[in-house]
């Protein structure tokens, strides 16, 4: 299995690694600093660089035997065994945390579990059940820009599969459950208070990076459900 370094640190930008599997769909590696799609952030695209010299790697997939790292149509795979090194498209990921953080707060300001959600480079969304009125974009704008400058510390803990059952209240997504499975479940908080919940995604390390945000579109998705989107303001 490939060992997935951004779970701890989701700072690293490249790492060596070496080639467990080879094939038409891509590499699979030891070890890898990019995140594989899924949980609503997608995965990370990059560079492959080997004894063939360096290849696009268009994205990082769940795959068999661990993470697979997807190259562009034609590529010259490298061999099984190769020593490698693969660097992020950092800019694009550190988008992706901030926005992932973002949502996060979001959820905490937002009375109603989350239904459904999607990551994307400088914007993001998330469904609420909500019955009743839409929340107004303008003041949840101004709540959630408030937060982000609190500066609050984002840290990564671990708690056991049997914890997270006992405390159901911790998970906020009601459409995909936290990973479980392996006897503990990473959990991200913010600030003292701010947000604890299961998370497999990357992060910042403080919510100041997020910089600030602007809520667009509020829409109605059925009966309860609201979709709200947000986007990063450079």
């Amino acid at each position: 299995m490939t060992e997935e370094l951004f779970r701890e640190d989701s700072y690293l930008k490249s790492c060596t690694a070496k080639v467990l599997a080879s094939g038409p769909d891509g590499v699979v590696l030891d070890r890898t600093v990019f995140y594989p799609t899924g949980g609503g952030q997608p995965g990370d695209s990059g560079t492959l660089t080997g004894p063939g010299g360096t290849l696009a790697i268009i994205e990082a997939v769940k795959g068999e035997g661990g993470i697979l790292h997807k190259l562009e149509e034609g590529a010259a795979a490298p061999a099984v065994g190769d020593e490698v090194e693969v660097t992020l498209d950092w800019d694009r990921r550190y988008k992706h945390m901030r926005i992932h953080t973002a949502l996060h707060l979001l959820c905490s300001v937002v009375d109603g579990g989350v239904t459904g959600g999607q990551i994307g480079a400088g914007k993001g969304r998330l469904d609420f059940d909500i019955p009743g009125e839409r929340p107004e974009k303008e003041a949840l704008t101004e709540q959630l820009n408030q937060v982000i400058a609190g500066n609050h510390g984002i840290s990564i803990s671990w708690i056991t599969d049997d914890e997270l059952a006992a405390n159901p209240d911790l998970v906020r997504t009601m459409s995909v459950k936290p990973p479980m499975g392996s006897g503990k479940v990473r959990m991200i908080r913010i600030g003292d208070d701010v947000d604890f919940q299961p998370c497999g995604g990357t992060h910042v390390r403080s919510t100041e990076e997020i910089g600030s945000i602007q809520i667009g579109k509020i829409e109605n998705k059925g009966k309860q459900n609201r979709r709200i989107n947000l986007t990063l303001v450079e």
